[in-house]
């Protein structure tokens, strides 16, 4: 049987790493997918030839990207340039062309991939989207295949290193979160400007993919509630470890009576929880099903090899399904296209959650008393109390508190009026608490 004959965009550190892993695993990706995986066409502005290994194995190499969607011979298209633009138009004509895509871009999955699927569809192809959510980890097939018996309650996941690597480094080695982003920077974690991935941009993608698999609803990137990490203090992590937490960046999708909650955001988590404990840039997703229970999901989030063989393990899948009835294909978000369901994503105001709070308050008599009673008329009960010791000179003193669970709306209230009491000074520091219990 003649060899499948694929066309990649992008020659960077996942294209080349696709590159790599097509042609140094040739005979073993064949005998898992019935037949020979060639590259035949690729195309990119610019790339380091001397980095790739089996570079001299693709048919031809120009940089012009359309010329490959265009070509006749070509059956699968791996989309890896990343961005909206021009990989949408790429995308987009390339399933006009009948071929089938493979893509690591979340954002353009999180954002188009409502058009993309439904032009899919409509042609009768396959879009592949593995590697766009956790690198090498396989959640997109674990949660959509492996885990279809189930009625998905929640999904909860560290899915940036980046952001992972920052929240490790401050507490291991008590440093500052600015001091440990220029070493990201210089180890290539994180990129010049940060901002996708420190803002939590990045991991809101990839939790409105998940979203939309888990529970069959479209992808709604513009409803995620984002909060990045550039706040969180040394102090926080120092005195979340005292309460017997730690801090991560966590993108959490949950199946409520009224909706679905889609959220980025800091999080303290018991630290005898198992996602707890995943450090440096590794990535990890905790699944909850009501059949299976709690499943945790490990690995590499980023990198080239493990990035490539998430797009390597779609283009396998693409084959095995190249002659299968596109009516009897796995969804691409898991439900029929036409069973998606319009439950609504919750805005945070309606989240309820439990919650960490810092301030300063001045050291005397009555003040916590004042604030207990504000959070007290909120119905906000409290878990614990934490106040440190007052540093020389200083007029105030950090009290921490832990809160039982509570909608978003009435903790926001009750930090209003806490802020505006004489003897607090500045704002209050407010981090969500998640247990993540089976």
């Amino acid at each position: 049987m003649k060899p499948v004959k694929v066309g990649l965009l992008g020659l960077g550190t996942v294209g080349g790493g696709t590159v790599s892993v097509l042609t140094r695993n040739a005979a073993e990706i064949a005998r898992r997918a019935g037949r020979g995986i060639v590259i035949s066409h690729a195309a990119a502005k610019e790339y380091n030839a001397d980095a790739i290994q089996g570079l001299d194995q693709i048919g031809k190499i120009t940089d012009d990207a359309f010329a490959v969607v265009n070509d006749p011979e070509v059956d699968i298209v791996i989309e890896l340039i990343g961005g909206y633009q021009p990989a949408l138009e790429l995308v987009l004509k390339a399933i006009e062309n009948g071929k089938h895509v493979v893509t690591a871009n979340k954002a353009l999955i999180a954002t188009h991939g409502n058009e993309i699927f439904a032009a899919a569809q409509e042609q009768g192809v396959v879009v592949a989207f593995e590697a766009a959510v956790a690198g090498g980890i396989p959640i997109i097939k674990a949660v959509r295949e492996g885990l279809a018996a189930n009625q998905i309650e929640w999904v909860a996941g560290i899915i940036n290193g980046t952001g992972n690597f920052i929240l490790s480094e401050m507490r291991e080695e008590g440093r500052d979160f600015a001091d440990v982003l220029k070493e990201a920077q210089a180890l290539g974690y994180a990129e010049v400007d940060p901002t996708f991935d420190v803002e939590g941009i990045d991991a809101a993608h990839k939790i409105t993919i998940l979203s939309s698999i888990a529970f069959g609803i479209p992808l709604q990137f513009d409803k995620a509630y984002t909060e990045g990490i550039t706040k969180i203090e040394r102090q926080d992590v120092q005195y979340a470890g005292e309460l017997g937490y730690r801090i991560k960046h966590l993108g959490i999708t949950r199946r409520r009576n009224g909706g679905i909650e889609l959220r980025v955001h800091p999080t303290l988590i018991p630290e005898r929880r198992l996602i707890a404990n995943v450090e440096g840039v590794m990535n990890a997703v905790l699944v909850m099903g009501d059949a299976v229970g709690p499943t945790l999901y490990y690995g590499a989030g980023a990198g080239a090899q493990p990035t490539a063989s998430a797009v390597v393990a779609d283009v396998v899948d693409v084959v095995r399904a190249l002659t299968t009835d596109p009516n009897n294909r796995v969804p691409h978000l898991a439900f029929q296209a036409d069973a998606l369901s319009d439950t609504r994503v919750l805005p945070i105001e309606e989240v309820e959650t439990a919650y960490y709070l810092r301030m300063r308050a001045q050291d005397r008599a009555g003040v916590l008393a004042e604030i207990t009673r504000i959070l007290g008329d909120l119905d906000i009960s409290i878990e614990a109390i934490l106040q440190k010791e007052p540093e020389a000179g200083a007029a105030t003193v950090p009290v921490i508190f832990l809160t039982q669970r509570v909608l978003e709306k009435n903790m926001n209230e009750a930090i209003r009026h806490i802020e505006e009491l004489e003897y607090i000074e500045g704002e209050v520091t407010r981090i969500r608490v998640e247990t993540l219990k089976g």
